[in-house]
């Protein structure tokens, strides 16, 4: 009997504490590609920075959250999260109507587009067919990858596939690849830093969303990750982690600054369109 009350008296003590009081929600788990500069990549004495780290660092803040932040390879990223290891990606990814038909997006907070990298002093890419019996280089289960390769096969060029992007990056400058396809603001960026590296042709046909994945099963979440992003919009701290990471100020059409309705990417699977109100403090 002593040691029932004794049991008892322990789990009142442990529902009296703060932490069970207050019911504190675990940390957010989720993941970037640490090499896909400016968006992750290696800080000097260990440790990731970015736009991404920034963005979703606030991110948790605005939700009264702690987070977690892996970096690891892009193609890990929606397999981690549907085994249930990620809450949802942090990585910027790009909306696809397939891949939105098997996980659920916020709204869009940046714009991509796929663009070419070649080195200095290549002829520049004016279209696909002046790729034809040469080699790009892509990041691994990304996007760029899926559409090089339907190009390659209809067109006639060589794909090489790299686990980051840094690597598909070196294989232009060491002649292995005449070009990498990848995001405006990596490519971009990578010129920014690379003097031999040359940001190439646009393909502007492409631009699409970057957004925020989360499983299916978990529309309150992405509503609550959405309303932090929306009133990061509305206050404008979004742009100026934009203009902090990419160099420039966003346009007026700019994802940064653009709230749109529902939850979700209008036009694609998973949109939520009913009108909510978000309350930002």
């Amino acid at each position: 009997m002593m040691k029932r009350i004794a049991a008892v008296a322990a789990l009142v003590l442990i529902a009296a504490s703060p932490a069970f009081s207050q019911g504190k929600p675990p940390p957010l788990k989720t993941g970037v590609d640490g090499t896909f500069a400016p968006h992750a990549m290696p800080k000097l004495g260990g440790g990731v920075e970015g736009f991404q780290i920034d963005l979703f660092t606030e991110v948790a803040k605005r939700m009264g959250r702690e987070i977690t932040i892996d970096s690891v390879s892009f193609s890990t990223l929606i397999p981690g999260m549907q085994s249930g290891r990620y809450d949802f990606i942090a990585a910027p990814t790009t909306v696809t109507k397939e891949r939105a038909e098997n996980m659920l997006f916020t709204a869009g907070y940046l714009w991509t587009s796929f663009q070419f990298g070649i080195k200095k002093g290549s002829a520049p890419i004016t279209g696909w067919a002046d790729l034809k019996g040469k080699v790009v280089s892509v990041n691994k289960g990304t996007p760029y990858e899926t559409l090089s390769k339907s190009k390659g096969a209809e067109i006639g060029f060589e794909v090489q596939v790299y686990d980051n992007q840094p690597d598909a990056v070196q294989a232009v400058l060491s002649g292995r690849a005449y070009a990498t396809l990848v995001g405006n603001t990596s490519v971009q960026y990578a010129a920014s830093k690379n003097p031999m590296l040359v940001a190439d042709l646009e393909l502007k046909e492409t631009r699409a969303h970057w957004a925020a994945p989360v499983p299916k099963t978990n529309p309150k979440l992405r509503a609550e990750l959405q309303d932090a992003l929306d009133c990061m919009k509305k206050d404008g701290s979004l742009a100026k982690l934009s203009l902090k990471w990419f160099g420039k100020e966003p346009p007026a059409d700019g994802l940064e600054r653009v709230v749109t309705p529902g939850y979700g990417v209008p036009d694609m699977p998973g949109y939520d369109p009913t009108p909510h109100e978000t309350k930002c403090n």
